[in-house]
């Protein structure tokens, strides 16, 4: 399961997981070769960086951002991803599912351009290798001003304008979408007293309190009760939209980066909330990283499960015009500074 917000100009998920796979930062400078199993190959595309499991020399991006500020990551799409069958797509484009983030952001600048291409372009069933079968996905799309979510399913290819800027897994966006006006009411604001509006004049008896003295929030928050907190995908897209559209900006790049992640632990798996089946036993899912883009400047920064302090990756701190991947090693070990350790011999 996985949460990815765009908001204030930047860009970011969690990955939820109960495995990993070895992730890494990776920037692809421009000059490096994209070999696509059918559609044509490019030899020069946009440098982009993002985190990777890194196979055979070929970057899987989970999510990643270009030198334009184009950003997309893909979010797991169960029981509803269907990919279409290869070599039946009438002159368009086709594209395995890992090579769908490459292909976008190595050839598109923004949103508008995507948008232009659709319909150029299919998702095709093709492996990376036997060993690494396709994950149903659907994938978020997003530069500073604008958010899309394309889904392939059952019933063809779709791309759908996503004004929350907000994407978790399935059902498909149509229910998220249309399952938030339910929610309508939220505020961060404390909720007014509508049972009582016009007080009725009260006995003045000694100790008689009047309920409508008395009848108040009792809690800082309240305009906000009803909002969910499960993990389920449905409710974490409620939390994550409701908290996009609240959160101020800070008054810095670093605040509102920090402020971006305080959205994502809103909606972060901590270990034992959510068990799950894996290979013959039960494991906890957890939110094996969080991650935030700043697509103005270029910045990755994340935190790990075991490891909150944020570590950041400059796009531009790399050759953009090198031929080979730049792989950076995540950062997983816990870091905790301390300000007045005891000394041994104080133990």
């Amino acid at each position: 399961m996985c949460t990815a917000i765009q908001w204030n100009g930047y860009f970011g998920r969690n990955l939820d997981l109960w495995c990993t796979y070895g992730e890494s930062v990776v920037i692809t400078p421009r000059r490096y070769p994209f070999r696509f199993r059918c559609g044509e190959d490019l030899q020069a595309h946009y440098a982009m960086i993002g985190m990777a499991h890194e196979a055979d020399g070929y970057p899987l991006y989970y999510e990643a951002m270009n030198e334009k500020g184009l950003a997309a990551a893909g979010l797991h799409f169960p029981g509803n991803a269907c990919y279409a069958v290869p070599g039946s797509g009438n002159g368009r484009t086709e594209l395995a599912p890992w090579e769908l983030i490459p292909w976008l952001l190595g050839n598109f600048a923004s949103v508008g351009e995507v948008r232009e291409a659709f319909g150029s372009f299919r998702v095709v069933n093709l492996p990376f290798r036997e060993d690494l079968p396709n994950t149903p996905l659907h994938w978020i799309i997003a530069d500073r001003r604008e958010c899309l979510v394309l889904e392939v399913t059952a019933d063809g290819c779709t791309l759908t304008a996503n004004p929350v800027g907000v994407l978790t897994n399935s059902p498909p966006i149509d229910y998220h979408l249309y399952r938030l006006q339910e929610y309508m009411h939220l505020s961060p604001r404390s909720p007014e007293n509508r049972f009582f509006p016009h007080p009725e004049a009260q006995p003045g008896l000694p100790g008689f309190v009047p309920m409508t003295d008395s009848f108040h929030p009792y809690s800082g928050g309240m305009g906000a009760v009803g909002l969910p907190g499960d993990w389920s995908s449905a409710s974490r897209f409620v939390k994550a939209a409701y908290l996009r559209a609240n959160t101020i900006p800070g008054g810095t790049a670093e605040g509102s980066m920090t402020r971006f992640f305080h959205i994502l632990d809103a909606v972060a798996m901590p270990a034992g909330a959510v068990i799950v089946p894996y290979q013959g036993e039960e494991v906890p899912e957890i939110t094996v990283y969080s991650c935030c883009m700043d697509l103005a400047e270029g910045i990755y920064s994340y935190k790990t499960h075991e490891n909150s302090r944020i570590t950041a990756v400059d796009l531009c701190g790399a050759d953009p015009d090198g031929t080979e991947l730049v792989v950076y090693l995540m950062e997983t070990k816990t870091d905790i500074r301390y300000v007045n350790r005891r000394r041994e011999e104080d133990v």
